[in-house]
């Protein structure tokens, strides 16, 4: 698989080094006064210094809960969502969404947690027991 490239607004690039390097483990790639690279579990994740906050405007039902968009995220090892959870607790995270299990008994049945990060990006990391089943309809 390809690593994707996404940009995102930050109002505190210190804030977004502590929140993606330290709390969610990313190590830092390049950087600038005005941007910084992240390693966002293999993929290229770029927090980009802008003059304002932004907030999520719009929400979606899925499953019972109201669902932030824009969003982004990846898609974890079974162990691995469960490891970032306890660390996400630990470090004090407030969920948008519990961390919890999504569309249970179907076949999307997935792990599921959502936070915002200072920035206020909406993050969703999730996992599948069978990662056959991402796709699945």
């Amino acid at each position: 698989m390809q690593p994707f490239h996404l940009a995102i607004p930050v109002h505190d690039l210190a804030a977004a080094r502590a929140f993606y390097g330290q709390l969610l483990g990313c190590a830092e790639g390049r950087s600038s006064d005005e941007w910084v690279d992240f390693d966002f579990f293999g993929h290229q994740l770029v927090a980009h210094l802008v003059p304002r906050e932004h907030s999520v405007l719009h929400h979606n039902r899925v499953d019972g809960h109201d669902v932030p968009v824009p969003h982004f995220g990846v898609v974890l090892e079974w162990s691995t969502w469960h490891q970032l959870v306890d660390r996400m607790r630990a470090g004090g995270a407030q969920f948008v969404i519990e961390p919890g299990i999504r569309f249970a008994g179907q076949v999307g049945e997935q792990a599921t947690m959502f936070f915002y990060d200072p920035s206020h990006n909406a993050l969703e990391f999730k996992a599948f027991k069978d990662p056959t089943r991402l796709f699945a309809r």
